[in-house]
């Protein structure tokens, strides 16, 4: 509890802590809007969620300020949650075109609601997978952000209301529907389908300049291996709160602490 309480205190203050205490008695979540000097719009965040340690980690921690070689120009955030990781980018990079693609619906609600000022920010509600089908969305009981994904036919014992059926997207689709030549920073978050992802690259792995990508080998055994295993041929990496970097040269550099 206490280490909540300085959680919160540290990430949203004060007030953000407020919300959270009634949040807690109301036994409902609340919505705490946040203005910040290096946004041009304000957005909400789900008070008490998942919401809080993701803001910390794109915001407090900075895990996505690095060194770019020229301005992108294209990112896909796979995995987008409620839009604070597409925000960030549209901040830092206003003149890139950035495909927001989250699959959960209260999560994808949020999520076009914040970044609806933002015109550079396309929201696709759909899950990034290695083949453009329906697949399960389920609910491990891990917050709004660890919905995870399988084959239709995976969760067939689970209970009726853990699971339900969402449109699934592979990244060569996603460059066609929306006219993409290449992509600048892929950044993937989302929740072990990064096995599946990366299972077959061929396609597109070329296309790519940089990934920023959170694996989850603990909940799905062969995520590591899938991933290594597809994404060869970049020449830098590294690594930085809970995401792996890669880079092809040097269009993104690590920032020195």
């Amino acid at each position: 509890m206490i280490r909540s309480i300085r959680m919160y205190l540290r990430t949203v203050g004060f007030s953000g802590l407020l919300y959270a205490i009634k949040g807690k008695v109301m036994k409902s979540t609340v919505f705490f809007k946040l203005n910040r000097q290096d946004c041009t719009h304000p957005f909400r965040l789900r008070i008490p969620s998942s919401d809080v340690p993701t803001y910390k980690q794109v915001f407090i921690n900075q895990e996505y300020n690095f060194l770019v070689e020229t301005q992108p120009k294209t990112i896909v955030d796979a995995g987008a949650n409620i839009g604070l990781a597409s925000i960030y980018f549209a901040n830092k990079y206003p003149g890139a075109k950035i495909i927001a693609i989250e699959p959960e619906q209260s999560n994808f609600e949020l999520l076009k609601d914040n970044i609806a000022p933002y015109l550079n920010i396309i929201p696709v509600q759909a899950a990034l997978w290695h083949k453009n089908e329906e697949i399960n969305l389920i609910d491990p009981g891990l917050g709004k952000w660890g919905f995870m994904t399988e084959m239709k036919d995976s969760s067939e014992n689970l209970p009726g209301d853990s699971f339900h059926t969402v449109a699934a997207m592979t990244i060569d689709k996603i460059m066609k529907d929306y006219n993409l030549e290449k992509i600048d920073i892929l950044k993937i978050d989302i929740e072990g389908a990064e096995r599946e992802v990366f299972s077959n690259t061929s396609s597109w792995i070329e296309k790519v300049d940089s990934i920023i990508i959170e694996l989850h080998e603990r909940m799905k055994a062969g995520c590591n291996r899938s991933f290594y295993c597809g994404s060869n041929g970049f020449d830098n990496e590294w690594t930085h709160g809970e995401n792996v970097y890669l880079s092809r040269k040097n269009c993104l550099t690590r920032r020195s602490t």
